[in-house]
């Protein structure tokens, strides 16, 4: 039976760290406020925005209107500032050989879809859910389940999802599909050792293991 692998987008296919850096900036700047160091900022992504600019201080009634400007810098400036992560396209091309493929993202899906065709890997995807598609983001399961179901699975066994933070993986185990971590984003080996024994340092890397099983 053909595998499905789904893939988180940040840290695991693309590098949008100088976008969103810059984004978070111009926003609290926007509104009086003291930018957050980057370091800051890069610890937390991953998460939906709206839990961002909670944990960097924002009160609950203005983080609406701090996403809007969020989104109306990024999407202005997104295609220019993302790249593909290192064996990033290797490693889809890889997977679109052996499975059908799927991205499962806290970033608005719109901009991802414009972001994948701006990179030219959206082709290689059959499903794509973003926040705006789903009422609960990972690390709680409603995304992948969504995607999984869009994809027409009828066994979770030959299901699999790939991601840089322990919620992609908590995501994955809660939907009853297996998480492999990628060390190339923003949690480090010893982070994501805590909640896999699967982790490899490009999803190239992780791929060929997937490819591996039987």
């Amino acid at each position: 039976m053909k595998k499905v692998i789904l893939f988180d987008l940040d840290g695991t296919l693309i590098d949008s760290t100088e976008a969103i850096v810059e984004s978070f900036g111009i926003t609290f700047e926007a509104f009086g406020r003291q930018a957050p160091l980057a370091s800051e900022i890069t610890e937390h992504i991953g998460h939906p925005l709206e839990s961002m600019f909670a944990v960097l201080g924002v009160e609950e009634s203005a983080i609406d209107a701090h996403v809007s400007r969020y989104k109306e810098h990024y999407r202005e400036i997104s295609k220019d500032k993302t790249i593909l992560l290192p064996n990033a396209a290797e490693a889809v091309l890889l997977a679109s050989k052996h499975a059908t493929l799927g991205v499962v993202t806290t970033k608005t899906g719109s901009y991802s879809r414009i972001l994948l065709e701006h990179l030219g890997l959206m082709d290689y995807f059959k499903v794509l859910i973003g926040r705006e598609d789903v009422v609960y983001p990972k690390p709680h399961p409603e995304p992948i389940l969504k995607a999984i179901k869009n994809i027409d699975v009828k066994n979770k066994e030959n299901c699999w999802m790939i991601g840089d933070t322990c919620m992609d993986i908590q995501a994955a185990k809660s939907a009853g599909i297996i998480g492999v971590a990628v060390t190339s984003g923003y949690a480090t080996r010893e982070q994501l050792k805590e909640c896999t024994l699967e982790v490899y340092d490009d999803v190239l890397m992780a791929l060929g293991a997937i490819v591996a099983k039987k």
